[in-house]
């Protein structure tokens, strides 16, 4: 009788995640804007992957064919170098999205951890990691980048990805931190510290699954701002090494006042690519946030 009775629970439990699953679908096709996000996330990342995996040309300069406008040949032109520019942006598309994906979980792994610390524990453990999150925020994110970026003196990809890391903690930090405090009096929290259960075992295995809504949508607009602040970086020339070809790194080509007024298709297609992935991103979360965050419902 008992183990009919726990399959029995087991199963209408599966039962309820598989309607609340379904109900959460058909809430985010409901929403037009975050589905034409999802869309054009699919058919850039793809495009780029495809673009990476099957060799295509980027690098090799072509002087005959320098400055080209866009053509049955090249697609989005060529730049001051002669390279293909459609080529780039692919390739491009490839390191930028990888950065801002990357920074992004590790940077919310890193706010999540330290934010269950300051939720639960609360006192001077809190105290202590919202003086240093305040500390970051003293500058503007921009700011404090080039700063850390002119410290370390070296241009390369993970020295940016350490120091977006390093920067970018706080938001999801901020979240999970407000939600441990609110959920830590809980009566089921309350249950597992009057049975013993470890506090590491509380934090991470009880509190931290009720609150990964926030970190999934923190997550996916960190995406955005860190490609946008690689190539905020990268246009300035502080950014990745010119060899990589980045989002920020093409549009950095095109910064000549000369370039902008005479060769349009030179900042125009990485801009493009940059604005709609960067929107697409936004539209998503949005979505994810209204499925997601119960307070939306």
């Amino acid at each position: 009788m008992m183990s009919n009775s726990s399959t029995s629970i087991k199963e209408q439990n599966k039962n309820m995640a598989f309607t609340l699953f379904r109900r959460n679908i058909r809430k985010f096709e409901q929403n037009k804007l975050a589905v034409f996000g999802l869309i054009i996330i699919v058919i850039v990342t793809g495009a780029c992957i495809i673009g990476k995996l099957t060799g295509i040309d980027y690098a090799t300069p072509v002087l005959p064919e320098m400055k080209k406008p866009p053509s049955a040949e090249h697609w989005f032109g060529t730049d001051t170098m002669g390279r293909d520019l459609f080529a780039r942006v692919l390739v491009g598309g490839c390191y930028s999205i990888f950065i801002g994906v990357f920074c992004s979980v590790m940077s919310a792994i890193v706010g999540a951890g330290l934010g269950a610390l300051a939720g639960y524990f609360g006192g001077k453990i809190d105290a202590v990691l919202v003086r240093i999150s305040e500390l970051f925020q003293i500058f503007p994110q921009t700011v404090l980048i080039m700063m850390l970026v002119a410290i370390i003196k070296q241009r390369g990809m993970q020295n940016l990805i350490f120091i977006f890391i390093v920067t970018g903690w706080m938001t999801t930090f901020r979240m999970v931190r407000n939600e441990y405090i609110s959920l830590k009096q809980e009566t089921y929290v309350k249950v597992c510290e009057a049975f013993g259960i470890s506090k590491s075992n509380i934090m991470f295995k009880q509190i931290l699954p009720n609150v990964k809504s926030p970190i999934i949508v923190s997550i996916t607009t960190n995406v955005a701002a860190f490609i946008l602040s690689e190539a905020g970086i990268s246009f300035i020339g502080l950014g990745i090494a010119d060899s990589t070809p980045t989002w920020g790194n093409i549009l950095n080509i095109a910064k000549a006042a000369s370039v902008v007024t005479n060769q349009w298709w030179i900042w125009l297609f990485p801009g493009l690519a940059i604005s709609l992935f960067s929107l697409a991103i936004n539209f998503l979360g949005d979505g994810l946030r209204d499925v997601m965050d119960a307070k939306q419902q």
